[in-house]
């Protein structure tokens, strides 16, 4: 899988998912535009690698800034050609006591955010002439659905359905769209859920492979898609959870 010739994109690469994402990119010869809105894991990634890599501080709402990035890629003359919108929150609330502000607020970032980046990297694609790939980051919890998630898994629904409509239209001009659910996944609330024994070992007899997903398993797939390698591959809805939902 050959990602030299691949100029990524990335939101959300501060931690978890992310980072894991915006480190094995670096790693596999990759050039990444990497978006995070915490400082401190801003300092972070920044240690990490600083020759193939422009890291922004900054809100996926910020078009502004999306903007930006998309013009500095033009005048370094590193085209993207790889987006990856994996940046996103998640919200727990009973059913009956979300308000409207909240349920705008998680749109806000889980799906209207990513909607419009995808709007101005197409209009980016057509003017340059660029054949892409993008992958959404959605979540089994839009799939099956889950207790107390009522907004978020609606956001990841949307991402779901928008994403396999935008692949639909922009086939036949090399731009392709596919989205990645994960399950439960190792990431930076892990430590703190394996805490919580009984709701953690009732997650593992949920899961045929008896355990949590590891982020470098969804970076892998990830890169998978973005590369040449999937040039066939559009509009799939893949879930990445040891079976989770076919059980």
């Amino acid at each position: 899988m050959n990602l030299n010739n691949k100029i990524i994109f990335l939101t959300g690469a501060g931690k978890g998912i992310g980072r894991n994402l915006y480190e094995s990119f670096l790693k596999s010869g990759s050039y990444v535009y990497a978006l995070t809105r915490s400082k401190s894991d801003l300092k972070k990634i920044s240690s990490f690698e600083k020759k193939n890599s422009s890291i922004f501080y900054g809100d996926v709402r910020n078009f502004d800034l999306i903007k930006k990035i998309f013009d500095l890629s033009i005048k370094k003359k590193k085209l993207i050609n790889g987006v990856i919108n994996n940046a996103g929150i998640r919200q727990r609330r009973r059913f009956e006591e979300i308000t409207k502000k909240e349920v705008s607020d998680v749109f806000n970032i889980n799906f209207f955010s990513i909607f419009k980046i995808m709007q101005l990297y197409v209009k980016y694609c057509k003017k340059l002439k660029i054949k892409s790939s993008i992958v959404n980051i959605g979540s089994i919890v839009g799939e099956t659905g889950f207790k107390e998630l009522s907004g978020y898994g609606a956001t990841k629904g949307a991402l779901k359905s928008m994403t396999q409509c935008f692949s639909e239209e922009f086939a036949e001009q090399g731009i392709r769209a596919n989205i990645v659910n994960p399950g439960f996944t190792k990431t930076s609330y892990f430590k703190k859920f394996k805490k919580k024994k009984k709701l953690y070992n009732w997650t593992i007899t949920k899961i045929p492979a008896g355990r949590w997903g590891d982020t470098k398993e969804i970076s892998e797939l990830v890169k998978f898609l973005i590369s040449d390698d999937s040039n066939y591959i559009t509009g799939e809805n893949i879930n990445i959870d040891g079976g989770w939902i076919k059980k």
